[in-house]
């Protein structure tokens, strides 16, 4: 998202918290945890989180971080196979795709949750991809003052799929938890349809005010409420509001 100060260009990040009954848009000028922080959601969430690896999403330990997104990973991986041609990378993707489809089958017989055998079988090629894909993407060398040890994207994302290794893919663990955080992507995609035909706006406080207005007219559409009435409502004072959100309070 763009915001323009008088003859200047200015950069600014949209971010998202959606599920589906709420939506909640906000600009900031960083990425960082200053804009978690003044978005005022992931502080006092306390139910489970689905996002992408980025760091400041992981400092908070109130909520718990159940899957990092897997749609993530099958890109990344699906580039690595593609520009450095790795076959450890399309033999892991697969493994994903059997994993949702033996969950999906397993809820439709009324189960809530995966057989310890079949999790630890799972585990297992899991952990041999990972061991197949280090063989051939060691550390490098660090260099003075250098920290970390992979520099490559292939290492960085094994190290990744290392590490949450418990959360990736976190859906197998846990029935009610999602494979991806599509929902946020289709609740911004609308935001970037508005930037792509109108381009940024002239003052931040207008991105402002685009953001609350965005985020009352989806959360509203999401519980069956139409745009018509929800802005009837909202300037005769009696705005909409979810049952969720009063029930989460």
């Amino acid at each position: 998202m763009k915001a323009v100060f008088g003859s200047v260009t200015k950069s600014h990040q949209l971010h998202v918290a959606g599920t589906p009954d709420m939506t909640c848009h906000t600009a900031h000028e960083k990425r960082s945890a200053r804009a978690m922080q003044a978005m005022e959601v992931l502080p006092g969430f306390s139910g489970t989180a689905i996002h992408d690896h980025r760091k400041p999403y992981l400092q908070y330990d109130n909520c718990s971080h159940g899957c990092l997104c897997d749609a993530h990973h099958l890109r990344e991986r699906k580039f690595i196979h593609e520009r450095y041609e790795q076959d450890w990378a399309p033999r892991m993707s697969r493994l994903p795709v059997e994993i949702y489809h033996q969950v999906e089958q397993a809820g439709q017989q009324g189960q809530d949750h995966l057989d310890a055998a079949v999790l630890s079988a799972y585990q297992a090629r899991y952990d041999t991809f990972i061991t197949d894909g280090l063989e051939i993407n060691p550390p490098t060398q660090r260099r003075p003052g250098q920290r970390g040890g992979w520099q490559t994207p292939a290492g960085n994302l094994l190290e990744r799929l290392r590490i949450f290794k418990d959360r990736t893919p976190g859906f197998m663990y846990g029935f009610k938890v999602p494979s991806d955080n599509n929902q946020a992507e289709r609740d911004v995609r609308m935001i970037k349809v508005r930037q792509k035909v109108s381009g940024g706006f002239r003052t931040f406080e207008g991105a402002e005010i685009f953001c609350a207005i965005r985020s009352y007219i989806s959360t509203a559409c999401k519980n069956g409420i139409g745009v018509i009435q929800a802005i009837q409502d909202a300037f005769q004072g009696k705005p909409y509001i979810p049952d969720c959100f009063s029930t989460a309070e």
